[in-house]
């Protein structure tokens, strides 16, 4: 049914009016044609200034056409709507896009092969005349083609469901089979458990007579065992009691061999005494002093640890031979004590001292690992211009002298940080210092000897 009315709205619209008459649905837009208008609009939305927009469509100005379908659909669907003007002007925008479809609607011969939404959208918002027509004969093609749709779907579903039905009746069928099979086995299993459970009874019916049997034979042995029990306890009592003789026996026989063994113990013990005493009576009249030395301490001999590097000087050995160090550093507990610069300027005086130092090191460890001797290096402190990062060689210690003391000084104290008696050598051609150990116990060498020694490794 289509309402006819007269007014303002009928002389704004171009070309949407026939004399002055105004075509009005009288249904709601169906959905399809709704989102179809709002697209037109949201399209031509962007060719319009801010200024030609409603106010509640202005904050959308900015949006893409997709955006703006999204957020602002309902806004501009109800503008369209109810705006002359603003319709006019979307109107004229789809006009300026030059489709064949608004030329068609305008010559009043929409395409036959045409979308029906999409020619509705268009009339609506062009409204040319008839359009009211066009919105609903596409709405009625739009039911149509959704009735249509929805009973395909519906044969669709009707046939899946049938589908369904048949797959189910036939899983039914399985299982009920299955189901059967499973009773008829259970019905088997239970006829087999009934069987073994009258046996079973049967079993318990003779466990239970056994059982009573073995208790009653129970009884008559605990009667027996408590008999055998009261004639063990008088047995026991008997026998405690002859134990208890026999113990009184034992005791005085024991009693009467002690007293008979302590007259011999007098005896003996008095005949020891006087023995003892006359032997220190006469060790009394001889003055005898206490044994101090023994046979064997007389014979003349080197005894085991009691060598000294004195000892080793009186062999037929040169001063200058490396073999006179080895049987020094083959003393027990020998320790080998270099004065280090002394010895690098003897042999090797014109490299840098960290060269010299780092030579004799090495050279000291190989000897060290040979001779199996303690082996201290001591190198003056003075002679550095600063503190010496140096890892020691394993087997060797290395000191420096502190500020103020010098490496002789230094050398001195480890002699006579010694005990008395460890055989102590030290390599030094310093004469004073060579004197110096002497007199403290320990075995002076020269830095040739070592040099020598050095250089046969």
């Amino acid at each position: 049914m289509v309402e006819h009315t007269d007014g303002a709205e009928a002389a704004g619209d171009a070309g949407g009016a026939d004399d002055g008459v105004t075509e009005v649905l009288d249904r709601p837009l169906p959905e399809g044609i709704r989102r179809r208008v709002i697209g037109l609009v949201a399209e031509a939305f962007g060719g319009l200034t801010v200024a030609e927009l409603p106010p509640q469509l202005r904050q959308y100005s900015r949006f893409t056409p997709s955006r703006r379908a999204k957020f602002a659909g309902n806004a501009m669907a109800a503008a369209v709507e109810g705006d002359p003007a603003f319709r006019q002007r979307i109107s004229a925008r789809l006009r300026e896009s030059g489709s064949e479809l608004v030329d068609a609607l305008e010559a009043g011969s929409p395409p036959a092969a045409a979308d029906p939404e999409d020619v509705a959208a268009m009339a609506f918002v062009l409204r040319p005349a008839g359009w009211v027509k066009l919105v609903t004969a596409a709405g009625e093609e739009a039911q149509r083609a959704s009735a249509e749709r929805a009973g395909e779907e519906a044969q669709r579903e009707l046939r899946r469901l049938r589908e369904e039905l048949a797959a189910a009746r036939a899983e039914t069928k399985a299982e009920a089979e299955r189901v059967r099979a499973e009773l008829d086995a259970a019905r088997k299993e239970t006829e087999a458990l009934q069987r073994k459970l009258r046996s079973a009874l049967s079993d318990v019916r003779r466990g239970e007579a056994a059982l009573r049997k073995a208790q009653a034979e129970l009884e008559s042995v605990r009667a027996e065992a408590q008999a055998e029990k009261a004639a063990a306890s008088g047995e026991t009592r008997r026998a405690k009691a002859r134990l208890a003789e026999a113990e009184a026996a034992l005791e005085a026989s024991r009693r009467a061999a002690r007293e008979g063994r302590s007259v011999e113990d007098v005896r003996l013990r008095l005949l020891l005494d006087t023995v003892l005493e006359g032997a220190q009576g006469l060790r009394r009249e001889l003055a005898l002093p206490p044994a101090s030395v023994h046979p064997a301490d007389t014979v003349d001999a080197v005894r085991p640890g009691m060598m000294t590097p004195r000892d080793i000087a009186t062999r037929a050995l040169s001063e200058t031979d490396p073999a006179l160090l080895d049987q020094l550093l083959a003393l027990p507990q020998a320790h080998l004590v270099v004065d280090g610069y002394n010895v690098t300027k003897t042999g090797y005086p014109t490299m840098p001292l960290d060269k010299q130092r780092l030579r004799l090191l090495g050279g000291l460890a190989m000897l060290a690992a040979q001779s199996g001797a303690e082996v201290t290096c001591v190198f003056d402190g003075a002679e550095l211009a600063a503190p010496v990062l140096l890892a020691p060689p394993r087997g060797v210690r290395v000191l420096f002298s502190k500020p103020g003391v010098t490496a002789d000084e230094l050398i001195r104290q480890l002699v006579r940080a010694e005990p008395p008696g460890r055989p102590v050598v030290v390599v030094s051609t310093d004469r004073e210092v060579a004197d110096g150990v002497a007199k403290a116990g320990a075995r002076p060498v020269a830095s040739a000897l070592l040099l020598k020694r050095l250089a046969r490794t």
